[in-house]
Formats: structure tokens, sequence, C-alpha cells
């Protein structure tokens, strides 16, 4: 499209883990697209590369959008805004984590439509299809024709061959083809539709706004934007069907599973406002924070964050070991688009674009770093550098999550396993390789017991899903085994 706007530049970026997917969607109100415009600004930070909105409206039909960068430079505009009207409609924004990563092109934006014998229908996934190669080779066998290079449109043509009467129907009996990790909103010409895959991997609520409207959102905070009022989280394996003034149709299409929730969602992915399995999450965090210096303790001056993720650990490491909170780093809040281009040049200036040290406060103390994560570890070498290049006397890293050492394959861009530096190096190496005084990372039962399991992890059955610290899967990713992708051993 060529009014589209190019996806922003983040070099300076490829060292978190990034955030899958943002879905959204609202019936029952007047100009729905505007409320899922700004359900989307809410969930910005699940996924920056672009964004969708498909509306329905009774005399006009169908009506989509498409573009690529942040919502706010998009999906405000009134020339925009006015192609989607009616009073139903669903939202997506997106970084790429199947298909052409890194190139994403505009036919891989969602939502997806598709026209079917009974009306159209739309849908928006988060998560990741982890047998959707095999679905699409199955496919395309049989005559389908795709669009696009992501997962999520196996699921249009997974419904375009069903049998079933009606669009509800026919969603039930595709995902029941699907493995991997999905929550889904979806939409009729009258009907907004939520599902969760039967282990609840991805987050989904549901909302009531005014008298006749219902929304689904990925998370909470997306609610307080417009003003609905949270209901409820959408259960592991459930499917609603919500109508403008009706109450909501609810029922389990699939069989019933123990959940496995993706307990990354309590460390990083999730904005600290939103509320997870009854939980703030920033209360959360903060506890993560006192699990933290309980289980590894260091005599120091000062407790930094790495801002901004590992601040409400960084308050809670503070408080449990007495050891003064500061804000030692300051982060640059305009880092959204380079401002200039990312030359060579540029690219070795690094972190400092993006970060700047307080070296008043810094100066002389040994200060404890805390961050959500370390994955490759670019970062955390190069804060270090600037720590000490400010007059830290000591740097000690302190990292809120267990090592990262498997890959994601449930809606999360991660590196190839060689590229996680707990995939191949043990703590100490790693303390070694980035050169500090001390590194420590919260244990699994830590961590478990942050979130409110008061007994740690259940080795046996485990509560959430946490293959990326664990490397056990709980459904097993057959594309990538296919591909010569090694599970996790015995002896590992």
């Amino acid at each position: 499209m060529s009014d589209a706007i190019m996806p922003p530049s983040h070099p300076f970026d490829d060292d978190k883990l990034r955030e899958e997917c943002g879905i959204f969607g609202v019936v029952g109100v007047k100009d729905a697209s505007t409320f899922v415009a700004l359900g989307l600004h809410a969930l910005q930070h699940r996924g920056q590369e672009a964004g969708g909105i498909v509306s329905h409206d009774p005399e006009h039909g169908f009506n989509s959008a498409r573009r690529f960068g942040y919502v706010r430079d998009t999906f405000t505009s009134e020339k925009i805004m006015e192609t989607l009207p009616g009073p139903l409609a669903i939202g997506h924004v997106r970084y790429s984590t199947a298909g052409s990563k890194g190139q994403t092109a505009i036919r891989d934006v969602q939502p997806f439509f598709g026209e079917f014998s009974m009306g159209g229908a739309a849908i928006a996934h988060n998560g990741n299809i982890t047998n959707a190669d095999a679905l699409r080779r199955e496919l395309i066998e049989r005559g389908s024709i795709f669009q696009s290079s992501s997962d999520s449109e196996c699921i249009i043509h997974l419904m375009a061959r069903s049998l079933q009467r009606n669009i509800p129907e026919r969603m039930e009996d595709a995902l029941r083809r699907v493995e991997g990790a999905f929550s889904v909103v979806a939409m009729t010409r009258t009907k907004l539709i939520g599902v969760r895959d039967p282990l609840g991997v991805r987050p989904l609520v549901l909302g009531k706004v005014g008298d006749d409207g219902w929304v689904l959102s990925s998370e909470t905070c997306a609610l307080d934007i417009i003003g609905a009022d949270f209901v409820r989280e959408i259960e592991p394996g459930e499917m609603i069907v919500a109508t403008a003034g009706n109450e909501i149709e609810s029922h389990f299409p699939f069989r019933r599973r123990k959940p496995r929730f993706c307990i990354f969602e309590h460390v990083y992915f999730s904005r600290p406002d939103s509320i997870l399995g009854g939980r703030s999450v920033y209360e959360t965090r903060e506890a993560i924070g006192r699990e933290l210096a309980k289980e590894a303790p260091v005599e120091a001056d000062l407790v930094c964050p790495v801002p901004d993720s590992g601040t409400p650990a960084a308050i809670g490491f503070s408080l449990q070991s007495g050891i003064p909170y500061a804000m030692g780093i300051i982060r640059n809040q305009y880092m959204g688009r380079t401002f200039i281009e990312p030359t060579e040049q540029i690219r070795n200036m690094g972190v400092r674009l993006k970060l700047n040290v307080n070296r008043a406060l810094i100066r002389g103390k040994r200060v404890i770093l805390v961050d959500d994560s370390v994955v490759r570890g670019t970062t955390s070498r190069k804060i270090k550098e600037m720590i000490l290049d400010a007059g830290a006397a000591e740097v000690h890293f302190r990292i809120a999550s267990p090592p990262t050492a498997w890959p994601c394959f449930y809606g999360v861009d991660t590196p190839q396993r060689e590229k996680l530096l707990a995939a191949t190096m043990s703590e100490d190496e790693m303390r070694d390789h980035l050169a500090v005084d001390s590194l420590r990372f919260i244990s699994l039962d830590g961590l478990y017991r942050a979130v409110g399991e008061a007994q740690g992890r259940n080795a046996d059955q485990p509560q959430y899903c946490d293959a990326c610290f664990s490397g056990e899967y709980p459904v097993k990713p057959a594309d990538m085994i296919e591909k010569g992708f090694v599970l996790k051993t015995a002896a590992e």
C-alpha cells in the first residue's frame, strides 16, 4: 500500500524477547473501530510492527484497514477511521513470530477475512500454531490458495473446508485441528467470538462497555482505556459468543486439560497495570524482586532497575534487602523511531541512544542492576560497561527470571537455541562472559512462589508453561521437530 507507514526501526532492541501479538474486539457500540484503535494503542507493547482493523456495518458491510507502524501514527486519522464504520470491529497488533520474520508484508497483517456461504468472518490470532506447516501442505494439496505467510491463515482455510452449519461451529471444527497456542478474537456480521486454546497459554479477557457492548482483549489494561469494566478471563478451552445487548454464550468445545498459562507474561510481556489470574502484574513483579533478594543477597549501595521492565522487581529487591533504590539508568522515552538512519557509527553507540547513566548517583557505588531477563547477553554487557564508565565500584546483576535456555514456539519471537546465552553457558560462565562481579537468576521454584504458588513448581505437573526455562514443552512443536529441533533429553 502506497500510503502505509513503514515499521519503526529498533536497531538496539534485539536482546529482548518480543511480545508476540495483541488482539482486541468490541460489539454493541457506536463507531466500534475507534474503540478498537484505542484498545490496540494500549496493547502496543505486544506488537509494534503493524496493526489492522476489520469492522462491519449493516449498510456498508465488512471493511478493513492494515498499516505498518504504531497505532498512534496510523489509526488516529479521521480519514482512515471513516472507512471503518459500524457497531462491531476487531483488531490486531503484531510482531512477526511466524512466516517471514523481519520481512513483514502488508498481506501478513491481521485480522484475516474470509467470505463463506453463510456470510463473511474475520479472525485475529495471538499465539503460534505448531503444526502450521503440516496443515498448510495439506490445505494446498486440497486446493487452498494462501494469501500470506502467516500460520494464522490456516484457521480461515480450515473454516472454509468445514461442513458445519454456521461460522462459530466452523471455527470450533477448525481449531480442533490446530496444535500450539491460540487466543482468538473473531467476528461475523453480528457476533463477536473469543476462544482460548485448552492450555490457556496466551491471555484473553472479557469486558463490558456501556449497556449493550462487550469487549475482548489480550489484557485488562486495554479495557481501562475505553472505560470498560473487567468481567472475567476467558477460561482455557472456552469459546464465547457475544451479541450486542444479549448475554454471553459460553461453551467448551475441546477436551478439558490442566491449564499451562505462559509464566513469562507475569515476568515481562504484560503491562504492569494489567491483571493476570486475579493478581496485579505490578505486584507480582515486585514479589519476584523480593524473592530474588531472598535467594541471592549481596552487599551493595544501590539497587537500580534496567528500565523499564526491571523497575517493579528492583523495587521489590530494594524493599526486601533494605538497600536503597535509585534510578541509576535513565531511559530516553522518545526512542520509538530512530531519529536518524542507523548507520554503523550510530549502531556502535549501542544502548547509549536509548539509556543513559545517572553518573552523580553511580560514581563510587556498589550497584545491583535488576533486569527482567538475559537473552543473548549483548545489551547486558553494554549496560555493564556504561555503569563502570560512570565510576561504579562494583556491578552485580540480578535477573527476575530463570535463565532463558530454550526457544518458545507458542507465539514469542525467540532466537535459535544456540544464540541463547543460557543454552551454552552455566551461571558462573555467564558471569565471566559479562565480566560482572556477580550474576544471579531467580530460581524456577522462586518464580513460582512469587506468582502465588507457595509450594513452588510441581515438577510432575507444572502449573504454568515455562518451556523457555525448563525445556519442557506442553505441546510438542511438530513443525520444528520435523525441521530437526531436538527436545530436551533426560540428561539435561
